[in-house]
């Protein structure tokens, strides 16, 4: 039995298709369809509820050397009021998830994971926890909304005291504590759409107050929102991996094509020895534009001539761009641009090329 986020009902209010994703019964699209909440992100400004991600408290004397311990990213140097993105692999090397820590304290983390792997990863994380570290899933008792999009800063500030200058000014930084329309939030400016924006951690109670404030205040503004679909689309044309795709327990977070966020200089993380014996990699996350007649989708093998070179990990068309992509793991020797390749989709062999990421970036 799929659980219900504490917005379910206003999804329902605003003719949202529910579905099952992640153990929750989650929007995929609205009446207004995915390419039109898409675009509205793209140019205006989006409303996603993601509530159904999880959240950890990782607390004491030992919660820094813990997280060096678990994640490949180096949390050195992450000042009180930053958050990072790290991978956390296995000891095989491959993935158990990638997250994004938020420092609250010296000694004072906020660890936000994947719905899907909140138990798995709480388990993990657990197994490795020093005796002078406390970990809490506290994810029941917290809601979390994304604003994004170019609209996203002049929406948000309109409802806060202070205006523009209260919120965090940089990428990958928070203000823990912002009164948003009545609602007490942690406001970080990070997203997974390749747009500016916001994501706002409330109380699960105050979820549904502070979500129909953000649609009013927007609705001149373009505001609308958005579902599972239009997140998926925007990720994939920005690029971004997407656990279970571009990575998992199998996939590394090199072949992923995340080197900067593998730190091989830290003296030890769960992984690294077994980074270390694989030795260079032979395959990576490669961006695939598809020139002839067809959607990739995940699984289809990629080919040149009759030699299987890749596999697509995720493919749609991109609403934006307005052409068909796909992002797909390929033999090291592929991936030159402009090299051409096929893509069986469907038993029909499908012209590509190989282009760079992201496919979309957006303009600041």
């Amino acid at each position: 039995m799929e659980k219900r986020t504490v917005l379910y009902e206003k999804h329902l209010e605003n003719g949202g298709k529910m579905v099952p994703f992640a153990g929750y019964m989650m929007p995929v699209q609205y009446p207004t369809g995915v390419i039109a909440e898409h675009q509205a992100v793209r140019t205006a400004a989006g409303l996603f509820d993601v509530s159904h991600m999880g959240e950890v408290k990782l607390t004491g004397p030992g919660a820094f050397a813990a997280l060096q311990k678990l994640l490949t990213n180096d949390m050195a140097g992450l000042a009180v009021g930053g958050c990072r993105y790290s991978p956390m692999c296995n000891e095989d090397g491959g993935v158990v998830d990638d997250l994004i820590v938020y420092r609250l304290g010296e000694a004072d983390f906020l660890l936000v994971v994947n719905a899907a792997n909140r138990e798995k990863d709480v388990a993990w994380m657990r197994r490795w926890l020093p005796e002078d570290a406390t970990l809490e899933d506290i994810s029941d008792s917290m809601a979390e909304l994304a604003l994004q999009g170019p609209n996203a800063e002049g929406i948000l500030a309109g409802l806060v005291q202070g205006g523009a200058a209260a919120l965090p000014e940089k990428s990958y930084t928070f203000v823990p504590r912002l009164t948003v329309a009545g609602t007490s939030c942690l406001v970080s400016r990070t997203g997974y759409t390749g747009e500016d924006g916001f994501e706002l951690y409330c109380a699960t109670a105050d979820a549904p107050a502070l979500w129909d404030a953000l649609l009013a205040a927007g609705k001149n503004a373009g505001l609308i929102p958005c579902g599972l679909g239009a997140r998926d689309t925007l990720r994939l044309e920005a690029s971004m991996p997407l656990y279970g795709h571009e990575m998992d327990d199998t996939i590394t977070p090199l072949e992923a094509g995340l080197p900067i966020f593998v730190k091989m200089d830290k003296p030890d993380f769960i992984g690294k020895a077994a980074l270390e014996k694989r030795g260079p990699i032979t395959r990576r996350r490669t961006g695939l534009r598809v020139t002839g007649r067809g959607i990739a989708r995940e699984g289809a093998p990629v080919y040149i001539g009759d030699r299987q070179v890749g596999i697509v990990t995720s493919g749609t068309q991109l609403p934006y761009l307005g052409w068909p992509g796909a992002m797909a793991l390929m033999a090291m020797d592929a991936r030159e641009k402009g090299t051409a390749v096929e893509i069986d989709i469907r038993g029909r062999r499908v012209a590509a090329e190989v282009v760079p990421t992201p496919f979309y970036k957006r303009q600041k």
